[in-house]
């Protein structure tokens, strides 16, 4: 089990994207799962790990997050072949009804790539949202854990346990 490493990479403007990806950290485990802030380190870091997780948050009418927006094209260039790959992403589904997650969804396809295996799709069931980047084609799962700190601060350490849980399953799974 010692060499099962989750890297986490996140950009954060208000500091809501980081705290999830502590919750993450705290509840997999900081043995496990190594944090970095793409403000700091190049996303090529990410070579070193073969599981990994993206936080991402929107931005206004359905922009990427700052420090994402800086790596973007380095985002799109990553080599994640053989590589899994969870998301989540922040959102404000009462201001930004029209862009829910939206930066969540760009990122997912930012990153598209063939032998990327992609887990940790969440239900978009108790949201309330008018349309969304982040939707699956079946528009039945969001590409990742969606969290809402501004609408529905009160469910996300729920939220992020379960979510915990889905995708240390799906690791297991193969």
């Amino acid at each position: 089990m010692s060499d099962f490493r989750i890297g986490l990479f996140y950009g954060s403007s208000t500091c809501y994207t980081e705290m999830a990806a502590e919750k993450i950290r705290d509840f997999i485990g900081a043995d496990i799962v190594e944090i970095h802030n793409i403000k700091d380190v190049s996303l090529s870091k990410v070579s070193q790990y073969s599981l990994l997780i993206f936080g991402i948050s929107t931005w206004d009418f359905g922009e990427i997050q700052e420090d994402w927006e800086s790596h973007w094209q380095e985002a799109s260039t990553l080599n994640l072949a053989g590589k899994t790959l969870a998301m989540y992403g922040m959102g404000d589904q009462e201001g930004y009804p029209e862009w829910f997650q939206d930066a969540l969804g760009m990122l997912h396809d930012a990153v598209a790539q063939p032998n990327l295996k992609r887990i940790g799709f969440w239900p978009n069931k108790g949201y309330t949202f008018e349309a969304s980047k982040a939707l699956t084609a079946d528009k039945s799962h969001f590409v990742g854990l969606a969290l809402d700190e501004d609408s529905q601060y009160e469910l996300s350490d729920e939220r992020i346990a379960a979510w915990c849980e889905q995708i240390l399953e799906e690791i297991a799974a193969g």
